[in-house]
């Protein structure tokens, strides 16, 4: 039987270095590490990142959403779902972005406007190109038996796992911000229920290949229920 190789969870110290030698490296660092951040801190697919919208993460008033829709047409697996947009590196991530778009005039308005001048339809992740990062279109049978249609976004999948090999971590790819989200929450919670339901997951059995978790947080999660 072919083994199943898994994206590699972080710890927080190889997390900084990701971040740290993404704003070095990186032609476009304020993209990049919001791409992360969105990963490792919301739980988010990479497909999902690139097919964010303006009005997805900011209301028309310019302030930023503290709770993200995603909506079912974004989402692989044709659900809707929210994410929490509550740690403070990644709204601090966010914001820079956004600044970095304003300041260049990428996807904006003439003049000033609702949400800060951006078009707030247009997507919030952009490529070198200046547009909206491509597509390509794939299908799936969803758990009812329906064939479905979805997007997935390869070229920004593949960029995003070129970040964790030029930060030397072995093992890391564009999934590794969903399954560290997911041990996360997991070691936190104790609550896979609560893992399935921020990834978007009909049932903790798939939810339960995501995460990973050591033998100590175990430990301190068994003593913290009797």
């Amino acid at each position: 039987m072919t083994e199943i190789t898994r994206a590699k969870t972080l710890h927080q110290g190889q997390f900084t270095r990701l971040i740290k030698i993404t704003q070095a490296t990186s032609r476009y660092p304020e993209r990049d590490v919001l791409v992360l951040m969105l990963g490792h801190h919301c739980g988010m697919r990479i497909t999902e990142i690139s097919r964010l919208t303006v009005a997805d993460v900011m209301h028309a008033s310019g302030k930023l959403r503290s709770e993200i829709s995603m909506r079912e047409a974004i989402t692989k697996g044709c659900r809707q779902r929210c994410a929490y947009l509550a740690s403070k590196p990644a709204i601090n991530a966010l914001e820079a972005y956004l600044k970095y778009r304003i300041e260049r005039g990428i996807g904006t308005v003439v003049g000033s406007g609702p949400y800060s001048g951006l078009l707030p339809h247009q997507p919030l992740i952009y490529s070198s190109r200046g547009d909206g990062m491509s597509q390509n279109t794939k299908r799936r049978v969803l758990e009812t038996g329906e064939e479905k249609a979805y997007r997935a976004c390869d070229s920004l999948q593949a960029h995003v796992t070129r970040l964790y090999q030029r930060a030397g971590i072995k093992g890391g790819s564009s999934h590794s911000g969903r399954r560290t989200f997911a041990s996360r929450v997991l070691a936190t919670t104790g609550d896979m229920e609560a893992v399935a339901q921020l990834l978007g997951h009909s049932s903790i059995d798939c939810s339960q290949r995501y995460v990973d978790i050591n033998e100590e947080t175990i430990c301190d999660m068994f003593a913290n229920a009797v």
